[in-house]
C-alpha cells in the first residue's frame, strides 16, 4: 500500500445505511484513519434513506467497526474519524448533498443494487456533481455483453472512463498481487510459467456459505454471474497475463485484458451447472437451496459451476484452465493450483515405483493466505520409495501479521486516482462475451449435496487431470 495520504476530497457512501457499508466500507475508512491514509481534510458523508442524522450515523458508524475492524476500535482514532461524519437522507435529493460537501473533489462510492447505477450517475450530472467527482461502483457490471455495453454508455454519459473505479474486491487481496510479483520476480518460476512445463491450471473460489439472506438476489443471478465473470476471470488473467513493461496501471490492465481476449469462450459442452440439495456443514444440517427464502422451489439456478476453457497464446497453447465455483461445499477456500509436467519415469522402471507425482505450486488466496510448493522426496529407509513433500510460505508466519482488507488497499488507492487494481471497461466486456454462450444455452442444472465438492459431472470437465485438494496433496 502506498503510505502517504491522497489530495483532499470528500467521501460519499450512497447506501451508507447498508450491509456493504457497515461490514466493510466503514470499517476501511477508519482503518485507513488508523494508519493516517485518508485525505487531510474531507468529509465521510453517509446517503441512503434512513431516518438518521449526524450522531445516529456516527453511532452506526461506531458499532459497525466495532464488530467488523480488524483492528477493533480505539478511542483517539475513532474520535478523529467521527469528526468526519455527515449524514443526509437520500430523500432530500443530490442538491443537498451538494450543500455540504466541502472540498472541490470528491469520491462517490455506489453501495446500491447494480440496477440503481444509471439512475444514480444520471442524477449525480444533473445535479451538477459530474465535474470533480470519481464514481466506485460494485459488480456484477450488468448480467450479459448487453447490459454491460448499456451501463457503459449510461456511465459516459455523466462521467469519462478515468473518472469511473469498478471494484472488484479479489484485486486488493495481497495473495492476488503477491502472484504477479512471484510469477516476475523470481527467475526460477518466471522461465517455468509456459506450456512447455504446465500441464494445467486449475482455479476454486470455494464457500461452505449458502446463500443465506440473498436468496430473492441469487435467483436473479447465479453463480456464473455472481462469481466467474468477475472474480475467477480476474485470478486467470493475473495468472495467466504476459509481464507488463511496468507496473503502471494501463500496463498492466492492458495485459489482462490481452489474456481474456485470447481466451475461447466458454463452450456449454464443457461446463458444469450445478445446485446444492440438502446436506451436512461442520455436522450441521442445511436445507437445500430450493428450501432458502426466496428461491423457487422448481429453480433453475445454479449455485455451482465448473468449466475448462483454453487460451489461444503461445504462452498457453493446449493447456486446459479448470474453473469451478460453488456454494455449501465442504470447505471455504480459494486457490489457484498450477501442475508442472510429470518428469519421466524411466530411471526408476526397475524400482518398483510405477508413477511420479507432478510437482504443484498452490497459491492459497483465502482463507490462509501462503504458497506452497510441493515435490517428490524419498522416504526414509533402505527401499527406494517416494511421496510427495511441501515446502510452504504463510502471510501470518511469514511477515508476523495479517494483510490489509481488501477494501482498505482498493479505497485508497481510488482516492489516489490510481486504476491499477480495478476494472476497464473493455475488461468488463469481454470477460461477458466470454461467459455468453452458457448464459445463453445453458447446461441443465444437477444437483450435488451440501457439504461435498460438487456434482460428480464435474469430474468430467477436469478429464485427465483431475480437480486437487489443495491439502490433500491429492
Amino acid at each position: 500500500m502506498k503510505m502517504y495520504s491522497p489530495p483532499d476530497q470528500d467521501i460519499v457512501v450512497v447506501g451508507a445505511s447498508g450491509d456493504l457499508a457497515a461490514r466493510k466500507l466503514l470499517p476501511a475508512l477508519y482503518n485507513l484513519e488508523v494508519e493516517g491514509l485518508l485525505p487531510g481534510t474531507g468529509l465521510v458523508i453517509g446517503y441512503a434513506e434512513s431516518d438518521w442524522d449526524d450522531d445516529a450515523f456516527r453511532s452506526h458508524a461506531r458499532e459497525s467497526i466495532a464488530q467488523f475492524s480488524r483492528t477493533g476500535i480505539a478511542d483517539v482514532p475513532w474520535q478523529r474519524f467521527a469528526t468526519r461524519l455527515r449524514f443526509i437522507n437520500a430523500s432530500a435529493g443530490w442538491d443537498v448533498l451538494r450543500s455540504r460537501l466541502e472540498q472541490r473533489q470528491r469520491l462517490v462510492y455506489l453501495a446500491v443494487p447494480p440496477s440503481a447505477f444509471a439512475t444514480l450517475v444520471s442524477a449525480l450530472g444533473a445535479a451538477g456533481l459530474a465535474e470533480g467527482t470519481s464514481l466506485v461502483i460494485e459488480k456484477p457490471f450488468g448480467r450479459d455483453l448487453a447490459t454491460a455495453t448499456q451501463l457503459n454508455r449510461d456511465l459516459h454519459a455523466v462521467l469519462a472512463e478515468e473518472r469511473i473505479f469498478r471494484i472488484d474486491h479479489y484485486l486488493g487481496k495481497e495473495t492476488v498481487q503477491n502472484l504477479l510479483v512471484f510469477r516476475f520476480g523470481n527467475s526460477v518460476f518466471e522461465r517455468l510459467w509456459n506450456r512447455d512445463a504446465i500441464s494445467q491450471v486449475e482455479i476454486t473460489v470455494a464457500e461452505s456459505l449458502g446463500v443465506e439472506h440473498r436468496g430473492a438476489f441469487y435467483e436473479e443471478t447465479g453463480a456464473i454471474r455472481d462469481i466467474v465473470q468477475n472474480h475467477m476471470f480476474q485470478l486467470l488473467s493475473v495468472a495467466a497475463m504476459e509481464p507488463p513493461i511496468s507496473f503502471d496501471a494501463e500496463a498492466l490492465r492492458n495485459e489482462k485484458v490481452k489474456v481474456l481476449r485470447a481466451a475461447q469462450p466458454l463452450d456449454p459442452k464443457h461446463t458444469v451447472r450445478g445446485q446444492y440439495a440438502a446436506g451436512t456443514i461442520d455436522g450441521q444440517k442445511v436445507a437445500a437451496y430450493t428450501d432458502e427464502p426466496g428461491v423457487s422451489r422448481t429453480s433453475t439456478t445454479e449455485t455451482y459451476a465448473a468449466m475448462r476453457m483454453f487460451i489461444d497464446s503461445w504462452r498457453w497453447e493446449g493447456v486446459p484452465f479448470l474453473l469451478r465455483t460453488g456454494k455449501r461445499l465442504c470447505r471455504r477456500e480459494s486457490v489457484v493450483v498450477v501442475s508442472f509436467n510429470r518428469a519421466p519415469l524411466h530411471l526408476f522402471h526397475d524400482t518398483g515405483i510405477e508413477r511420479l507425482d507432478s510437482n504443484r505450486l498452490v497459491v492459497r488466496v483465502q482463507p490462509d493466505e501462503g504458497i506452497s510448493l510441493s515435490f517428490i522426496a524419498k522416504q526414509p529407509g533402505p527401499a527406494l520409495t517416494t511421496q510427495p513433500v511441501e515446502m510452504d510460505f504463510s502471510y501470518g508466519t511469514s511477515f508476523k501479521t495479517s494483510p490489509p482488507e481488501a477494501y482498505e488497499r482498493l479505497l485508497h488507492d481510488a482516492l489516489l486516482d490510481d486504476h491499477t487494481l480495478f476494472i476497464r471497461e473493455d475488461e468488463v466486456e469481454r470477460g461477458w462475451a466470454i461467459v455468453d454462450p452458457v448464459l445463453t444455452a445453458p447446461p441443465p442444472v444437477v444437483t450435488y449435496e451440501a457439504g461435498s465438492w460438487g456434482p460428480v459431472e464435474a469430474e468430467a470437465i477436469a478429464g485427465p487431470g483431475h480437480w486437487h485438494m489443495a491439502e490433500e496433496g491429492t
